[in-house]
């Protein structure tokens, strides 16, 4: 599915497809901004290119970029994305180095990591955060949004 995946410039959940359809439509498109942050740099963030007022939009986080990465203005580009759990498994915590945050431990980011690459690529990974689990996933079925109906 891989393959199918990177066909498309932004990926996005099933509840989230009204909102995009509306800025696609009517904010001037979908904004992608890349986290700066040195501890995740794999986060993003998508949000529409315009404010309501027809300005630029702004940034979506401190940790995002001073300006999106890019802006994807044609639908084509653009795939909902369902996913299936297929992994669930119990992690361990530690608080952070500053003691404001929670991280993983050595142990459950080593396990975490493991399932991850055993998954291949198209997998993501959430946190229950009432069980304390990490969930992976992988994509069942990728549609164009164009091709949508709930």
């Amino acid at each position: 599915m891989t393959n199918e995946i990177r066909s498309f410039k932004i990926l996005v959940e099933p509840e989230n497809v009204p909102l995009m359809r509306e800025w696609l439509a009517n904010r001037g498109g979908l904004a992608h901004w890349s986290s700066i942050n040195l501890s995740n740099l794999g986060q993003s963030w998508t949000g529409p290119a315009l404010e309501k007022n027809g300005d630029p939009a702004k940034k979506p986080s401190s940790y995002a970029a001073s300006e999106p990465s890019y802006i994807v203005t044609d639908p084509a580009q653009v795939a909902v994305v369902v996913r299936k759990e297929v992994e669930r498994f119990h992690v361990a915590i530690r608080p952070g180095s500053q003691g404001f945050t929670v991280k993983l431990t050595d142990g459950s980011t080593e396990k975490l990591n493991k399932a991850m690459r055993k998954h291949g690529e198209d997998a993501t990974y959430a946190f229950d955060y009432e069980t304390q689990e990490a969930v992976i996933s992988m994509p069942e079925r990728v549609v164009p949004i164009n091709d949508w109906t709930a």
